[in-house]
């Protein structure tokens, strides 16, 4: 293979909360969704965990998202969107290998739909992927080369019967640098792109793909195709129920048969808070959390519990204006980084993190030497007073949940009161996941009065964990460069990453932008998740690789 690994059924933007709601809300938030989650299912006449009693099982999993994602392809609700519905009913070109747990190996790309891939050898802005034959859509069409095409029209092309203009919001930022794809042969697609682009594979991964058929039966009307959903995934739509559960089937003609799903279905719970997802798995009404509060570990292990965790290409920090206010002088990021005194988060997590200091965790291979800021509040003040900004008014948006927020609450009351102490003055917003996920989408330019947005990040990939948060060309809203981060050596160091095709060298200039990242403190660095998750005992098969993604086709319940 030429590929070479590195070592609308949609929501309205909800309403922000108040500073009193961050602070004391939550217990109220808590008893009422766990009122509301009960409730739905004596009332519906089930028990969740029990909706098939066969070989497999059914596996019932409380996410920590605030809805159900969407179905249309490229999920909402962030990354966890992906690992429960994006990865499950659809395939994208390329996938990620998360077959493997061990330490120090890290999750990396393997063939999905398609089998290889290379660049064209007489022009480096032309990637040619060949595609695995015989799969089926779960609507029985067949893949073929047309099919890929048409969901490059549906994702990009506002001028096609066929486009999604909710599909481009949540597609868009993985085909920035495409220009074009077109066909081949029946099984072959060329893509080409804007500049060379070393790195397109990976950023295909998260570009998934829809049946045209189902689309064109359904006269392009995505609310109706959202309840019949067609992909060729492991997984076959079943039903939903809006904003309360959704149900999958295994797809027994998945072109992978070692992966069709050892459970008998897959019943998905929407459940943002950490204390309705506990009680929910100790009551037996789901028999998998994500993200469990670290004040309840002790006691789930007491139950019986099973506890998971691994190392994690994810981290949580702080996106920075770059476009106005304080955040603009290289000092006061920095004394922003001085602030935090991230052994308290980890304390205050219950040892669930790991502490924060780059946007990558050291174990990444270009990871590099970069500058770290141990926590001095004494030279943060000093810094603040450099630029006479003291005390210094910031604006964070944050979430009050999430995919892979973590316990945002707490964990930005925390941050809050260490910036304050080191002479800044915090102000949270808080909002739902979605709406602060418009935000970031929407970039600085919309949204000039925060100074900073806490949107946790997977950094799985060279392009999403550093490059897309500096490059120019990446501004949002085209990109997710949200701040409008820009600096024309940086752009360079980017260039000369997407041209070069050798491994090794690449690595060496991922390893320079890493440490000029961290050198201008274009974030603020607060923690690596560890990604921890929890299941009954009756849960048998899981293996947690290291990545936001996670497979559960292996995966069996015991009655």
């Amino acid at each position: 293979m030429a590929h070479q690994p590195i070592a609308p059924y949609r929501r309205e933007r909800r309403g922000r909360l108040s500073g009193k709601e961050i602070a004391s809300g939550v217990k109220v938030a808590k008893a009422n969704q766990l009122r509301s989650f009960f409730a739905l299912a004596l009332g519906a006449g089930i028990s969740l965990a029990g909706t098939a009693a066969q070989a497999g099982g059914t596996l019932v999993v409380g996410m920590t998202a605030g809805d159900l994602p969407i179905t249309t392809g490229n999920p909402d609700q962030g990354f966890e969107g992906y690992r429960f519905v994006g990865y499950n009913l659809y395939d994208s070109l390329v996938l990620w290998d998360l077959s493997k747990t061990a330490a120090g190996k890290a999750t990396d790309i393997k063939p999905g739909l398609a089998t290889e891939w290379h660049v064209d050898e007489g022009n480096d802005k032309r990637w040619i992927f060949k595609l695995r034959d015989g799969v089926k859509w779960h609507d029985g069409c067949g893949f073929t080369a047309d099919d890929v095409v048409w969901n490059y029209s549906h994702s990009a092309n506002d001028k096609a019967p066929e486009f999604d203009a909710a599909q481009y919001a949540q597609a868009h930022f993985y085909l920035g640098n495409v220009a074009g794809v077109s066909k081949i042969d029946e099984h072959t697609v060329a893509f080409d792109t804007t500049v060379t682009d070393s790195l397109l594979p990976y950023e295909l991964s998260y570009w998934l793909l829809i049946s045209p058929c189902r689309a064109k039966e359904v006269k392009y009307n995505w609310t109706e195709y959202a309840q019949r959903p067609s992909g060729t995934g492991p997984y076959r739509f079943d039903s939903a129920v809006p904003h309360q559960r959704m149900e999958l089937l295994p797809n027994k003609n998945y072109w992978d048969q070692a992966r069709v799903p050892k459970q008998d279905r897959l019943v998905l719970v929407p459940m943002p808070e950490a204390s309705t997802r506990t009680a929910a798995l100790l009551s037996g009404q789901v028999n998998w959390i994500e993200a469990p509060s670290p004040d309840a570990i002790d006691r789930l292990k007491s139950a019986g519990m099973q506890i998971v965790t691994n190392a994690y290409p994810h981290n949580w920090t702080y996106q920075l204006n770059f476009a106005n206010g304080p955040f603009t002088d290289r000092r006061v990021r920095q004394a922003a980084n001085y602030a935090l005194n991230r052994t308290d988060m980890k304390d205050m997590l219950n040892g669930l993190m790991l502490e924060g200091n780059s946007t990558l965790p050291p174990s990444t291979p270009y990871y590099g030497h970069p500058k770290i800021y141990e926590y001095d509040p004494g030279k943060a003040k000093q810094l603040l007073q450099e630029v006479k900004c003291l005390p210094c008014k910031v604006t964070l948006a944050i979430s009050t949940s999430g995919s892979g927020q973590m316990q945002s609450l707490p964990m930005n009351e925390l941050v809050k009161s260490q910036m304050d102490a080191a002479g800044f003055d915090v102000k949270l917003e808080p909002m739902d996941w979605n709406a602060l996920l418009a935000v970031t989408r929407e970039g600085v330019d919309k949204h000039s009065d925060y100074n900073a947005i806490n949107v946790s990040r997977q950094t799985q990939d060279p392009f999403n964990a550093l490059i897309r948060h500096v490059w120019t060309p990446q501004w949002a809203p085209k990109g997710a460069n949200w701040g409008h981060h820009s600096n024309p050596e940086m752009d360079k160091l980017i260039s000369g990453i997407f041209n070069e095709f050798d491994t090794q060298k690449r690595l060496k200039l991922l390893t320079q932008l890493n440490e000029s990242m961290n050198d201008e403190a274009v974030m603020i660095f607060v923690a690596h998740d560890l990604n921890p998750r929890a299941m009954s005992p009756k849960v048998h098969g899981f293996v947690q690789a290291q990545s936001w993604f996670q497979d559960l086709t292996p995966v069996s319940v015991e009655p």
